[in-house]
């Protein structure tokens, strides 16, 4: 697919940066068209375009932009910081039919300072981290096999994520595949620098990215998809 979008202006990432230092609503308000002008509707273009691209090679994912499309707003709720804005920008395509953060998804996020890039499993619910692993103990040499390709290796390095210290019950302590069984999350990620989201080629960088995680992820939506 040959991608237009031509890559986010300087602003956006200045906008980021600015929030960073002044994140409260007084600074915020009155800034919102700026936000929406150079941060969330090129955002939107770039979500839309891979979207498209993502169908070509990954079926089964959420592509709408007004879904995949974080808010800038943070749920303070329950969390000791108050501040009220993120100050990344984010986009998540997760698996139809499942919730976008038991199921895996592709990702990236960009603030001032970093582009990140990737997908997993990131808070599977106990049914879903039980199906995983199983999974994984019956066909533990397909994943080796995905993730020890030369193109995830050099793009992703190895799986990330919490880890347990020892192997979860309902599991042989020697069992072959203990390494990846002690996983809670299942996660591969990229750090790019923060200057490319201004190049016409980031959509296709990430697209390159998309497509070599994609193996994974279907590896872990298997067990988790309905029959």
């Amino acid at each position: 697919m040959e991608f237009q979008f031509p890559g986010f202006k300087p602003e956006a990432r200045q906008f980021l940066r600015e929030l960073a230092a002044n994140n409260n609503r007084a600074w915020f308000k009155p800034r919102k068209a700026e936000y929406e002008k150079y941060v969330r509707g090129p955002l939107m273009e770039l979500t839309w375009e891979l979207g498209v691209a993502l169908s070509d090679f990954a079926e089964g994912y959420r592509t709408d932009p007004r879904k995949a499309v974080y808010r800038i707003y943070r749920d303070v709720r329950f969390s000791r910081n108050k501040d009220p804005y993120k100050t990344h920008a984010a986009a998540i395509f997760p698996p139809i039919g499942l919730d976008r953060h038991t199921g895996a998804g592709f990702y990236f996020h960009f603030s001032a300072d970093e582009m990140f890039v990737g997908g997993g499993v990131y808070a599977p619910g106990s049914a879903e981290l039980r199906l995983i692993r199983e999974r994984i103990a019956s066909d533990h040499e397909d994943l080796r096999g995905i993730v020890a390709a030369p193109d995830f290796k050099q793009a992703f390095g190895d799986i990330r994520g919490v880890t347990l210290k020892r192997i979860p019950q309902g599991f042989p302590r020697d069992h072959p595949a203990a390494d990846l069984l002690v996983h809670k999350q299942f996660l591969a990620a990229a750090t790019l620098p923060a200057a490319d989201i201004e190049k016409p080629s980031i959509a296709g960088a990430l697209d390159r990215h998309f497509r070599v995680i994609a193996p994974f992820l279907a590896f872990l939506n298997q067990p988790l998809r309905p029959s």
